[in-house]
């Protein structure tokens, strides 16, 4: 790129130093040094200037926003895996490429959704919170104190069996979990063997069966409250629910009805249907010890926000070299 004009690249958010400063390397790279998120005036004042857009998550690229971009805009590179923030349809008829950095954050992912596995049934926040202050509050072991739910010989019913979904169902099965799983299709049959996995064309059926669901699937049109009310009532008092995936997926009102009629044992939550706002109803059953709340941070290392940026830097650098980026978003596929 060292005999051509470098495009200009407009960062929505504060990313690793590493990956910023090879960005300046490389780019004439406006950063967000504050980290202050942008509003959907400035995103659209730079879409009107900028060669390249790169959003996160949190940065909703609407249809209107797009019909406004300057025709110079011709590549949004997403830091993020999911791309249902972004019209990829309406960037297309406008002749925008839009990428993404896809199977970075699989294992982190799962690391934090087996996290919540363990730590809701076993009562783990709540046992920290009764030392954070000191252990006054403590008296001594007791047999019948603090008890939880065992793991093992449970079973695990995971919906969305992608590459998290995999990756949780091989961590799940370590902890001696039973596999069921609910997809759109089956997946081979050598991962099915390997993990002893059950496969549910039914939802309803594999829900009222399960002790644990773990929600992996992506955020999607025909995924919006895709465990609605009626699902939620499928599941048997003690089974519990966990969702590291978009919080629109569950839809939130119904379930915290259910943790407060007691019609499900508990739910782990890292994302939030109306983010970055929680429903107090929500914070409340946390102080009470129905749910454990985390702040939308399954995917926070280090090392996975480094390789997001890698792959942000490398689709913008294949799209200025005339090539087709790696992680490009075809239109219809949102």
């Amino acid at each position: 790129m060292t005999n051509k004009k470098r495009p200009s690249v407009y960062l929505t958010r504060k990313l690793p130093d590493l990956v910023e400063t090879r960005m300046r390397e490389l780019f004439d790279a406006e950063l967000n040094i504050e980290d202050a998120p942008r509003t959907n005036a400035e995103l659209v004042a730079a879409m009107q200037t900028v060669d390249v857009l790169v959003p996160t998550v949190t940065d909703r690229i609407t249809a209107e926003m797009i019909a406004q971009a300057g025709p110079q805009l011709k590549l949004i590179a997403g830091f993020s895996n999911g791309i249902d923030h972004i019209d990829v349809d309406a960037a297309a008829r406008k002749g925008i490429t839009v990428t993404n950095t896809p199977n970075v954050l699989t294992e982190d992912s799962a690391d934090m959704t087996m996290a919540l596995v363990l730590a809701v049934p076993r009562r783990l926040v709540e046992g920290t919170r009764v030392l954070a202050n000191g252990s006054e509050e403590w008296s001594g072991w007791s047999p019948t104190w603090m008890l939880g739910r065992r793991l093992s010989g449970k079973r695990i019913g995971i919906v969305g069996m992608g590459r998290i979904g995999t990756a949780v169902a091989r961590r799940a099965k370590a902890f001696g979990l039973s596999i069921h799983y609910h997809n759109r299709k089956r997946v081979n049959p050598a991962t099915e063997a390997e993990l002893e996995a059950t496969y549910w064309d039914s939802l309803d059926q594999m829900l009222a069966r399960v002790d644990i669901v773990s929600v992996n699937c992506p955020s999607t049109p025909a995924t919006y409250h895709l465990i609605s009310a009626r699902h939620l009532a499928l599941m048997q008092p003690t089974s519990y629910i966990v969702n590291t995936a978009r919080g629109d997926i569950i839809d939130e009102a119904a379930l915290i009805r259910c943790l407060i009629d007691g019609k499900i044992a508990g739910a782990g939550l890292d994302v939030f249907e109306n983010e970055p706002v929680v429903n107090p109803k929500l914070i409340k059953l946390a102080k009470d010890g129905k749910v454990v709340l985390l702040p939308h941070m399954s995917s926070a290392t280090i090392e996975g926000r480094i390789d997001m940026g890698d792959k942000v830097i490398i689709n913008i650098r294949a799209f200025y070299d005339g090539h087709r980026p790696p992680n490009r978003v075809l239109p219809g596929r949102s």
